[in-house]
């Protein structure tokens, strides 16, 4: 495997002729380097010192399923400078995830994340990606259609959609992979990426069409399928031919309900909450563990339920996933 230069604004592909390497999972978006107040419960006018690592919703779901030991890849752009080389770094020597579709912008800086946690429990996040972030410029040429059709689950957040070239080339994405299982789409509402929530729904709604199964909060389905009722939300979901919903409720659980017909609302786990960024795509990494290993979908909600709780408890994203030996602890010691 060989990479090219920076700058040329292509991604590191296989050279012709070699084995190409199948990933488990195969997430496709946005990419920052992430930057949190090690002032907790603190303003950011007040914060003194920051800890780096990288972040986005798709690029922690990698790093959350590679840390349970997948083989995790994720497609996305960074710029050509320091920050780029970073993320990039930290991506395959710090959090072994595939970086073969890593493409770099010979433009546009790396975007910056910067978390404001205060409250911990409903942070806010500032981000910087003017004019836009790279990895909004994705085109099918960042990305190999061979493993994307292929691999045992696609990941993608909605967030993917609010733009071009990015939404037209994971829309070709999409059509091409003919809903083979699994497509997961992940809500992901992040008001900033839109010009309203009417654009939003628009855009996200058909997409649902080719996905196998949605996670998303409250929120995140009143904007997708128009209602915040969980029941309903599931119902709207699974009615765009989904085999399964997800519907995060908070402190109430994870309402799951299949096309089968089971509806069951897993309980969460209490914990003091350190920093609630980073939860959701624990459970996103760890739901995507039990469904690669053919786990009853109940049991991956339950195990990614357990993930976020233990991120919720900690400072920190990527750099604070959870490995498999300390999900399976935190369960035995919350077994009734």
């Amino acid at each position: 495997m060989t990479e090219i230069r920076a700058g040329s604004g292509r991604a590191r592909h296989e050279e012709p002729g070699t084995t190409r390497i199948l990933p488990d999972l195969v997430t496709i978006g946005r990419v920052s380097v992430d930057l949190y107040p090690e002032q907790v419960a603190t303003p950011i006018r007040s914060v003194q010192t920051f800890r780096m690592s990288i972040g986005g919703t798709p690029t922690n779901v990698a790093v959350a399923a590679a840390r349970l030991g997948n083989h995790a890849a994720v497609v996305t752009k960074v710029g050509d400078d320091q920050f780029g080389d970073y993320v990039c770094h930290a991506l395959a020597a710090t959090f072994g995830v595939d970086i073969r579709f890593v493409g770099i912008d010979p433009r546009l800086k790396t975007p910056l994340a910067f978390a404001e946690l205060y409250p911990p429990e409903d942070p806010n996040i500032i981000f910087y990606r003017e004019p836009r972030a790279p990895d909004m410029n994705l085109t099918t040429d960042d990305l190999d259609l061979r493993v994307v059709m292929e691999a045992p689950i696609l990941w993608i957040p909605a967030s993917r959609f609010s733009g071009e070239p990015s939404r037209s080339t994971v829309r070709r994405v999409l059509e091409r992979r003919e809903r083979r299982p699994e497509v997961v789409i992940d809500l992901d509402w992040r008001p900033m990426f839109w010009s309203s929530e009417d654009e939003a729904g628009r855009r996200i709604g058909p997409m649902l069409d080719h996905a196998t199964i949605a996670i998303g909060n409250r929120e995140e389905c009143r904007i997708a399928v128009g209602t915040a009722d969980p029941d309903r939300a599931a119902d709207r979901l699974l009615a765009r031919g989904l085999r399964a919903a997800m519907v995060k409720m908070g402190g109430d659980g994870v309402l799951v309900a299949t096309v089968d017909g089971d509806r069951e609302s897993i309980p969460p786990f209490s914990v003091s909450v350190v920093c609630g960024l980073g939860a959701g795509d624990a459970f996103g990494g760890a739901f995507c563990h039990g469904i690669l290993r053919g786990w009853p979908i109940t049991e991956c909600a339950r195990f990614g339920n357990a993930a976020g709780a233990i991120v919720a408890s900690r400072l920190m994203c990527a750099d604070d996933m959870p490995t498999l030996e300390e999900i399976t602890e935190f369960l035995a010691g919350r077994a009734p």
